[in-house]
């Protein structure tokens, strides 16, 4: 038996999107039967990952929906052992995931691969007896397409307790973040770039750093001789998107590690890096397009202060729409609304005379955002009733306000996260991945 090195390949599995998307398009998309040959398929273990095992028909499965989604991109079919290779890494990580989420306790409901179901047939603009209809038609069960989706909020869960809910972003990682890109002489805000990877083992010896390396070099002398960087991708790499040709899309740069913009940044659309080296492993990146965006962001503001009638075992809807309203007359009559606030309301700005500052949109509940969008600047409203009980709300002043720097500021904190959760799911599977028995067969035909 031959125990392989641990060489990392899985698809980022984010709650359907990736496989479950894809497997849909190319039912969709292929003609009807195209899937009916794995009935004549022997059945033959081609892998075996710890306890569980992965069969030539799952692996048929993986290949039709593949061969399909590559047709419809336009992207040329790498031969046939190799795609095999890819894809079989492909369903071992999967495998080595989905028994994880399953040993750690983590369980799916029936309803909640029925949610899974009724909202691809909506994407689709199908019903569900129509999209059962198109899979059957597409040479699969039903049942194993429900499987397939099961797998994935399986994993997509498991993610979320390992990796995404314990990463943080700093306010200093943010700030240099926002430093560094006041710095580039040229505003990017966004790249769309390709990528291939050839990933590394965690403890690499010398001579698979070496062979590794020389995976990468030829994949670049091939885009170099002009072949098409998407059929080298799926031939090539172990990313995540290889089977959509290395394409990462649209990333802002606080997405992107500083390794990938310095390369970026020489670049000329359409140009293709030289072979990087990160801790991950060896990368080709290519510059398809960039874009920048000056725009200010200008946003209405609203300064207002407001008093709040709380409801409790004591104070019903009626007496605390009595006691606004009685308010609400005696500031029409020239009463101070800041003092009657700092007697009378319920809420924490009281201390402050009601005053809530400056308020942009989505800053308050939208029962509170319609009240006060309604007066004019001195105008107090009627009593009105949101989740926190009832109020009356005074508008003070209107003002056009440039948030371009809050935009920033949380764009960066978003990207940040990303890709800080990218990177450690990536070093979790790697290390499952090490710990794991596996065993391939692919060559035993």
């Amino acid at each position: 038996m031959q125990r392989i090195d641990p060489l990392p390949s899985s698809s980022r599995c984010r709650l359907l999107a990736g496989a479950a998307a894809v497997l849909v398009c190319a039912i969709l998309s292929a003609p009807p039967g195209v899937a009916q040959e794995r009935i004549d398929l022997l059945d033959r273990v081609v892998a075996v990952v710890n306890s569980d095992v992965i069969t030539k028909i799952d692996l048929e499965h993986e290949l039709m929906i593949a061969s399909e989604t590559l047709r419809r991109q336009g992207t040329p079919l790498p031969a046939r052992e190799v795609l095999e290779k890819q894809l079989l890494e492909r369903l071992v990580t999967k495998s080595l995931l989905t028994q994880e989420a399953r040993q750690s306790g983590i369980r799916v409901s029936e309803s909640d691969v029925d949610g899974a179901v009724e909202r691809i047939a909506a994407e689709n603009k199908m019903t569900v007896p129509d999209l059962r209809k198109a899979i059957e038609q597409g040479g699969l069960t039903f049942d194993r397409f429900r499987d397939d989706l099961r797998g994935e909020i399986l994993v997509a869960r498991l993610r979320d307790r390992e990796v995404d809910s314990r990463v943080a972003v700093t306010d200093a990682e943010i700030q240099s973040f926002v430093r560094a890109q006041e710095a580039q002489p040229e505003k990017v805000d966004e790249y769309n770039l390709s990528h291939i990877m050839i990933q590394l083992p965690e403890q690499a010896s010398s001579d698979e750093v070496r062979l590794r390396r020389a995976r990468a070099e030829a994949a670049l002398q091939q885009l170099q001789q002009g072949t098409d960087f998407r059929q080298v991708a799926v031939s090539y790499s172990d990313a995540p998107d290889a089977l959509q040709g290395g394409e990462m899309g649209w990333r802002v740069p606080g997405r992107l590690p500083s390794l990938f913009l310095d390369a970026l940044n020489k670049l000329k659309v359409g140009e293709v890096s030289d072979v990087l080296r990160s801790p991950a492993g060896f990368h080709i990146l290519k510059l398809n397009d960039k874009r920048g965006n000056n725009t200010p962001v200008m946003v209405q503001q609203t300064q207002a202060r407001h008093i709040l009638i709380r409801l409790n075992e004591v104070v019903s809807e009626a007496d605390a729409r009595n006691r606004l309203s009685e308010l609400q007359d005696r500031i029409e009559h020239g009463a101070d609304f800041r003092e009657l606030a700092r007697l009378h309301s319920d809420d924490a700005s009281a201390a402050r005379g009601g005053d809530l500052g400056w308020i942009s949109p989505g800053d308050t509940v939208p029962e509170f955002e319609r009240a006060m969008q309604a007066l004019k600047p001195g105008e107090v409203s009627a009593p009105f009733k949101t989740a926190f009980g009832w109020h009356i709300v005074q508008v003070l002043e209107r003002r056009e306000q440039d948030m371009s720097k809050d935009r920033q500021q949380l764009s960066a904190r978003q990207a940040i996260r990303a890709r800080k959760a990218d990177e450690q799911w990536q070093e979790w599977i790697r290390q499952q991945r090490d710990k794991a028995y596996v065993e391939l067969r692919l060559e035993e035909r």
